[in-house]
């Protein structure tokens, strides 16, 4: 059930010991029949957690990636399913972020089928424009990130318009500031796309009040009015 793997998660987190770590639970098929229809075989779940740090580099929270929009597109809606986590579709990001380091850039942007712009290979985006926060909506085969929802929330919160639509490429060549947002990734600004400066090329206001908001909340310094966060004991207390 739902509630015993957030325990399993919990007691495995608190087992290990971490401060600070990235929780990955893996649902898959397991022994019977070699084939692809994978019915007869039962389902396993293993949990992994291990400390990572900032997944896109240890400055870039503040002085932000560099990127460039790949030519691998995200896949079409009926093709896999692109709102599922899953292991999968991941060979879509990794080919994205393979092309994108072996041209000298952090991380790449994935068009959808359409030409609009869908995601990172692991990252939500958010493109702000005079004061106004765009990000592609579900219909652009995105991941729907919690990370994102939490941008969202949090954006609102502040009194910035937060408009989900269809997000043209050269809008990110004329953005004020663009950021990621993931459960790795965290916040992250975004100072370059295709060697176009971002804003003044580093962190802008509107991305450094919501990342300020985001980790003071999961730090514990601000209060958690959304019940976002759950504790964890440490094994043996």
């Amino acid at each position: 059930s739902q509630e015993e793997m957030a325990q399993a998660i919990l007691d495995t987190v608190a087992r290990n010991g971490h401060e600070a770590c990235y929780i990955r639970p893996l649902v898959f098929r397991g022994y019977e029949v070699l084939g692809v229809d994978p019915r007869p075989c039962p389902v396993e779940v293993i949990i992994a957690t291990w400390e990572w740090g900032a997944y896109l580099g240890a400055e870039a929270l503040e002085k932000g990636v560099d990127v460039a929009v790949s030519s691998w597109r995200r896949m079409a809606p009926d093709t896999h399913p692109a709102m599922a986590k899953t292991g999968g579709n991941y060979i879509n990001s990794q080919m994205t972020v393979m092309e994108a380091k072996r041209h000298g850039y952090t991380e790449g942007i994935m068009l959808d089928i359409q030409g609009y712009v869908s995601e990172g290979s692991g990252e939500n985006i958010f493109v702000v424009i005079d004061g106004q926060i765009f990000t592609p909506p579900v219909g652009n085969s995105i991941l729907t990130g919690i990370t994102r929802g939490f941008a969202i929330t949090l954006a609102k919160e502040k009194g910035y318009p937060v408009i989900e639509q269809q997000i043209p490429r050269e809008m990110l060549y004329i953005a004020d500031e663009i950021f990621f947002t993931g459960t790795a990734a965290e916040i992250t600004p975004v100072r370059s796309v295709d060697g176009v400066t971002i804003g003044s090329g580093s962190r802008g206001p509107v991305t450094e009040a919501i990342q300020r908001e985001f980790f003071g909340i999961i730090s514990g310094e601000i209060e958690d009015r959304h019940g976002w966060l759950t504790p964890v004991h440490r094994a043996g207390k």
